[in-house]
């Protein structure tokens, strides 16, 4: 993690950093740390708020240089807001502002009083969690294909101390690994297709199982294996590519001997064209994260054994690249899955289906898990429904389905329920399959929720379609990172 992070419980106007991190609420109220700072410097924050230079609005900053009194180099004052309305979501959104107002500063430490600030309904470790991961999501910056720069000169924020006690270090600790998840996510996902293809992605878990010694195992299926085993739906899929397919599986067994496993499983299309059904060339390049479910499952994977979670837990990722060629599965083809279902492909570009219901099959078949939670940039029609705000969250099992929103209520991590009634299974129906891959122009996101449906009868299974959620937008738009988050505290729910 390239941020390192501590607890700290000195006075604010007498700790030695580089600049230290207060709250103000609108009407000029000041939060305690704000106060003894104001205290110690004669005054310097109410007569800006007097002044109309500090206001308070919700995640304004306004920055004092070396205000006489405080030994701190410099004091970032952050806007709280109304007092009154203040809660979980106002946290998250100051915590954000002020870690992206630290990180343009010439600091490389700082020390944060935010944490001090009363969260309706919520304690120290989870404000402490937090703060520490918007200060490590704002500090993160994507170098690996730019040109080396002499970083000799430049001053970074490496560095950042948080005030809490003792009650805190769990929150503490949980967000390193959770960073540390998240940051994998983020640097997976934003590396270019000629770089991260499906053999790419198995050689980083396989990193990765080998750093944690016999505690995570790790198995890659090539496309001779899994021929032979019968995934005839993925590796139509991958026909069309010289890269060929991986199936990723990582096992990680700190549970109590003889539970059935949780299991995570994640699109990994390294990049989708669309296959014969190209896509338009306007955004294309954007289909370099239509593996950010696979990025997603495996970041939570890592957060969940650098946390030590005592729980049994799977990890499977189908990857592979869907392009065009002369050997490229076409509309109209009839293949068989691992399920022995026949599926009639009507557009190649619902591809992420048809490689997760093989992997949803063999997960089933091979470890016959508690549950199942899929993550995938499924659909467009998602992001219609959604924005970019809510992931799509699609279960037969209502219990299932409230522990998922439960746990992204807790992180800030949200998903919103979709119906996945039978009612919108005819739109599937085939007259030359078992079923189709896609279900017409109405309800995208459902009718591919009630795809997978047909491969996890029998399970408890959620499926979670990140198609809005798993990137930013635009050209320079990077990895979020999600549901890297939701899917940890969903594990770490089980065990509490």
């Amino acid at each position: 993690m390239t941020l390192q992070f501590s607890l700290g419980t000195a006075a604010p106007e007498t700790v030695d950093t580089a600049c230290i991190l207060v709250g103000v609420y609108e009407q000029g109220m000041l939060t305690s740390a704000a106060a003894r700072v104001d205290s110690a410097a004669e005054g310097v924050i109410k007569r800006q708020v007097e002044s109309g230079d500090i206001t308070g609005k919700a995640g304004s900053t306004t920055l004092l240089f070396a205000p006489h009194g405080v030994t701190a180099k410099r004091v970032l004052v952050i806007g709280l807001g109304s007092q009154k309305t203040f809660d979980e979501a106002r946290y998250q959104k100051v915590s954000i502002e002020a870690a992206r107002a630290l990180g343009k500063l010439p600091v490389a430490d700082a020390v944060s009083y935010l944490t001090e600030v009363d969260v309706p309904g919520r304690d120290s470790a989870w404000r402490v969690r937090i703060a520490a991961l918007t200060t490590d999501h704002a500090a993160y910056r994507y170098t690996a294909t730019f040109k080396p720069r002499d970083k000799s000169k430049q001053v970074t924020l490496t560095n950042v101390s948080f005030a809490g006690n003792a009650d805190a270090q769990t929150g503490l600790d949980q967000a390193c690994a959770l960073a540390a998840g998240i940051e994998f996510t983020r640097e997976l996902a934003n590396l270019p297709p000629n770089i991260c293809n499906p053999a790419y992605i198995a050689e980083q878990a396989q990193t990765f199982a080998d750093g944690q010694g016999d505690k995570v195992d790790c198995r890659v299926l090539d496309h001779v294996e899994m021929e032979r085993l019968g995934f005839g739906s993925l590796l139509a899929v991958a026909r069309g590519s010289v890269n060929k397919p991986k199936l990723v599986v990582l096992e990680y067994k700190n549970g109590n001997e003889g539970d059935k496993p949780y299991a995570f499983v994640g699109k990994g299309v390294t990049f989708d064209t669309g296959g014969i059904s190209l896509k338009p060339g306007p955004g294309m390049e954007e289909m370099k994260f239509d593996m950010g479910g696979a990025a997603a499952v495996l970041g939570a994977f890592i957060a969940a054994v650098k946390m030590e979670l005592k729980v049994n837990l799977v990890c499977v990722v189908p990857a592979v690249e869907n392009m065009p060629d002369g050997d490229a599965y076409r509309p109209s083809d009839v293949i068989t899955s691992l399920s022995g279902l026949t599926i009639e492909v009507l557009n190649t570009d619902a591809e992420g289906r048809l490689i997760l219901c093989d992997a949803l099959t063999y997960t089933a078949q091979t470890f016959h898990p508690h549950t199942i939670i899929d993550a995938a940039t499924l659909t467009g029609a998602c992001v219609v429904a959604l924005g970019k705000h809510a992931t799509g969250l699609m279960s037969k099992h209502d219990d299932l389905a409230a522990e998922l929103i439960a746990a992204g209520e807790k992180t800030l991590d949200r998903a919103w329920r979709l119906p996945l009634w039978d009612d919108y299974q005819v739109q599937l129906d085939s007259g030359f399959a078992d079923i189709a891959n896609i279900g017409g122009k109405s309800a995208g996101a459902i009718t591919a929720g009630c795809f997978l449906s047909r491969f996890t009868e029998g399970q408890r299974w959620a499926h979670l379609d990140i198609a809005g959620t798993a990137w930013d937008e635009g050209r320079k738009g990077l990895a979020t990172g999600r549901p890297v988050a939701l899917l940890t505290q969903w594990l770490m729910d089980r065990i509490a």
